[in-house]
């Protein structure tokens, strides 16, 4: 590895620039924070330093340089990540040979890719004709056909099979990955739509008919191995940086109205592809943002739909906006029928959550019925509690009395009644944690984490001339690379650090555990010596453990004396 390159390199990023362009960060004093994307998160715990040029997690223990932050996240190896952000940087990369990874999983990706280009073929072609025709009276021109890749498979039920075997793709092969049912094509007579996961490769297709016939209106591809619907969202590859810059993303149904919407410039959009939200799926979309507005279909189940999907998304500490369509539209046909201006307008007013759940709460209940009035308002104060805008929630109250004819005081108190009773701390039997660490380890990380601060150089050439007794292996061995370190480059760069240690996986396992830990960082001689005696304290246990193992297999009483008289001197520090 070229530790000079990769210095160059990484002196010339930012990292809290690269972090914020894959999860949205929020500056709290000198420092960055977001949500954490390599654990479960649901408030920010990842501090992002652009002053140290290194990012840590306070939960999970993450760690790490700008690229480890690449490498864990995109799950590439460091060659790949030096020369992404080399050729960002516009530095000479040509030295970083990289061997192409292969993937068991690669023939399936050449299959799908072969395919899109067949389905494409063929709605260009004479038969397409009809399909063409279809798609441009639903205002679907050229320029998105080709910017979605959206195709045609032929009536002919195993022409697209047949080419495939020609290929010399086999018949199983294509009935695994969901292109074949027995010896022939899944897909007849559809526009095709190809689907893809979240690094932009084509996974699946969905089928949709265009002619007027008895089918299913769209046919999707079975799951497989490289397709889990539940772990993509239609778009995503896309999406990610417009979704990053415009700080928001909108969430739709189904693949048409993301379509649709783009072809009135909103591209901030991905789609569920089904109403059901997985976990995988509010881990993207975490990624993307904070600020999600579900934009589902205007019926009863998308009404619903909304309603479940943005209390999941509140409860993992998202912002949520609905936006409210008029029965039976979607984002597709809306837009069709009231154009770009409506919509447009329908976004930038989306409401509150808790607003649209309130206005729900409304659907059948009979307000002419005290129990189901009573019902409905101890509802809408439910909701009320789980909101943090003290003005808001005054104003619900204030409307919830006189709508109803209710004295405020009654519901104030109604409402502070619920709100004590969500936050009432919960009883938990908590399990103590045991640690391996003794004082001694404790001490040795906190001399390291006063090593690894670039203010604190002293440090390391004090630890060199200490005749310290390690606790740990691991410990000795990475005090020992921070001094080479520091000798070899005049200076310590923690975030350098990191890449130093890359082929070195033990140690640079133990340098995340120690600067993941909240350890003192401004250190002085006299703190630092305080250590150092903990230490020696640790060397002289370890004489005296061991000269008692010699005196117990030590016959000759003489011997027994002198043994006994170390172990004094040593119990009284002479």
């Amino acid at each position: 590895m070229n530790q000079d390159l990769a210095s160059e390199i990484r002196n010339k990023v930012d990292i809290v620039d690269i972090i914020g362009e894959r999860i949205p960060l929020t500056a709290k004093g000198k420092n960055f924070f977001g949500v954490c994307p390599f654990h479960e998160d649901t408030n920010p715990s990842m501090s992002v330093s652009r002053e140290k040029q290194i990012y840590r997690c306070f939960s999970c223990g993450a760690s790490g340089n700008v690229f480890t932050f690449l490498m864990n996240y995109e799950h590439k190896n460091f060659k790949e990540v030096l020369k992404e952000l080399g050729d960002k940087v516009g530095i000479n990369t040509t030295s970083i040979s990289i061997q192409k990874s292969s993937s068991q999983y690669d023939i399936f990706y050449d299959i799908y890719n072969f395919t899109q280009k067949y389905y494409q073929n063929n709605l260009n072609s004479v038969e397409g004709r009809d399909a063409r025709k279809y798609l441009e009276e639903r205002k679907i021109d050229e320029a998105v056909i080709k910017e979605f890749g959206i195709g045609l498979s032929l009536q002919v039920r195993d022409d697209l099979i047949k080419l495939l075997q020609k290929k010399k793709y086999d018949l199983m092969t294509l009935n695994k990955i969901g292109l074949a049912i027995d010896d022939h094509d899944v897909y007849s007579n559809r526009i095709m739509f190809p689907l893809y996961d979240t690094y932009g490769r084509i996974v699946a297709f969905s089928g949709r008919i265009y002619q007027n016939n008895s089918q299913n209106k769209y046919v999707n591809t079975k799951e497989t191995v490289i397709f889990k619907k539940g772990s993509c969202l239609y778009h995503y590859h896309i999406a990610k940086d417009i979704c990053r810059s415009e700080k928001s993303v909108i969430v739709m149904e189904g693949f048409m109205d993301v379509i649709r919407a783009s072809t009135i410039g909103i591209r901030n959009t991905v789609a569920l592809m089904g109403t059901a939200l997985t976990d995988e799926q509010i881990k993207l979309l975490k990624r993307l943002s904070q600020h999600i507005i579900l934009c589902l279909d205007g019926d009863f189940p998308g009404r619903h739909a909304a309603a479940a999907i943005g209390k999941t998304l509140m409860d993992e500490g998202i912002e949520v906006k609905i936006v409210t369509l008029p029965d039976p539209d979607d984002p597709d046909t809306y837009i069709l029928k009231n154009g770009k201006d409506k919509f447009i307008s329908l976004i930038e007013h989306a409401i509150n959550y808790s607003d649209y759940k309130i206005e729900l709460l409304k659907e059948n209940i009979n307000f002419q019925s005290e129990k189901d009035l009573s019902k409905y308002i101890n509802s809408v104060l439910e909701e009320t509690v789980k909101i943090n805008d003290e003005i808001r929630v005054e104003i619900i109250l204030k409307k919830l009395a006189k709508d109803y004819n209710i004295g405020y005081n009654t519901l104030e108190k109604r409402f502070q009644d619920l709100k004590e009773k969500k936050t009432a701390p919960k009883i938990k039997v908590e399990v103590e944690k045991t640690t391996r660490k003794d004082k001694y380890q404790l001490a040795m990380e906190q001399i390291i984490y006063f090593m690894l601060n670039s203010n604190n150089s002293w440090v390391i050439e004090e630890v060199e001339k200490e005749n310290i007794i390690y606790p740990t292996n691991e410990e000795r061995l990475i005090t020992s690379e921070i001094i080479y370190y520091y000798k070899r480059n005049r200076q310590f760069q923690l975030a350098d650090f990191f890449t130093y240690l890359q082929d070195k996986p033990n140690l640079l396992k133990l340098l995340n555990d120690i600067v993941s830990q909240n350890y003192i960082e401004q250190v002085d001689k006299k703190d630092l010596f305080t250590y150092f005696k903990v230490l020696r304290d640790y060397s002289k246990q370890k004489q005296i453990l061991h000269l008692e193992e010699k005196i117990k297999k030590e016959s000759n009483p003489d011997i027994q004396a002198e043994i006994s008289e170390q172990i004094r001197k040593l119990k009284l520090g002479e």
